[in-house]
């Protein structure tokens, strides 16, 4: 089979995968069953036809409004199902067609429900990232570069971080830096990538959250006090350090310097005045 044609077949299941993840983002937080009754539009409740459920293509055709009511549908919808399809690409072919790519799309596919999930609700559902702790453990054994032993320091280490870092906030500052979402999300993580990987998810995730909620504040597009969901910026080390993690740790010891990045990992003890520095900027 042609490399292209093949590569276009990996990126389509990815977005027919992603057509089921907004059915997880859109249920879980509702409590309802993620496989039965069929589609329907949220406004009107008349079922979706097949036809009008084709990812990414049936919301061009409708110009983004349900068929029968013309109620918009959410943009959410079409970039689930495009960002599913191409870190499913990214995925096989960065790590080419093996048991351990594809233990990396049911990672990618958890941490994609519950970034949008986070996004929407405010919540990361236990019903996600503590199965996704056995799952992590599991294909460590069967799948993926760590030991079970690797897989589960990555997990306490991942955790543990955000849980002390939640301790402390709430002690000095009075209020919870993060939830017990995070904490379950990052041991999550923490299965899957190991104690480095995780840090550094940790450290991108915060940085990049603390540039972005800067920026709202700033732009007068939230208060200081208002809450802005973690787990989207978690969710997005993680993937960086999935794909390029490895690089980015050698790059930085090899540099003489001991630079921020160094400390965290080579010192992890010296990592929480940073990191709270960055939670909260404020």
């Amino acid at each position: 089979m042609d490399k292209y044609l093949l590569e276009l077949y990996i990126f389509l299941l990815g977005t027919l995968v992603g057509s089921f993840l907004n059915v997880c983002i859109y249920r879980i937080p509702r409590k309802k069953s993620i496989v039965l009754p069929r589609s329907t539009c949220p406004h009107c409740n008349n079922r979706i036809k097949p036809w009008d459920n084709i990812p990414i293509l049936s919301y061009i055709l409708l110009g983004g409004k349900c068929r029968f009511c013309k109620q918009p549908i959410s943009l959410r919808y079409p970039i689930v199902e495009f960002l599913t399809g191409f870190l499913f690409w990214l995925t096989l072919h960065t790590f080419g067609f093996t048991s351990m790519a594809f233990s990396y799309l049911v990672f990618l596919s958890a941490l994609i429900a519950i970034a949008f999930i986070d996004i929407e609700h405010q919540i990361i559902p236990d019903v996600i990232s503590l199965p996704g702790i056995g799952v992590g453990l599991l294909l460590a054994w069967l799948t993926l570069p760590l030991s079970v032993l690797q897989s589960l320091i990555g997990a306490l280490v991942g955790g543990g971080v955000i849980y002390l870092v939640s301790f402390i906030s709430l002690a000095v500052l009075g209020k919870e830096g993060m939830g017990g979402g995070d904490i379950k999300l990052m041991a999550m993580i923490g299965t899957f990538l190991g104690w480095k990987n995780t840090l550094l998810t940790i450290f991108l995730g915060s940085v990049t959250g603390s540039l972005i909620g800067v920026s709202l504040i700033l732009f007068k597009k939230k208060k200081r006090d208002d809450y802005i969901p973690f787990g989207p910026f978690l969710v997005l080390g993680a993937i960086v350090s999935l794909f390029l993690g490895n690089r980015i740790i050698n790059w930085y010891f090899r540099i003489g310097d001991l630079t921020i990045l160094h400390q965290i990992l080579a010192f992890p003890k010296l990592s929480l005045p940073i990191l709270l520095s960055v939670f909260f900027p404020q």
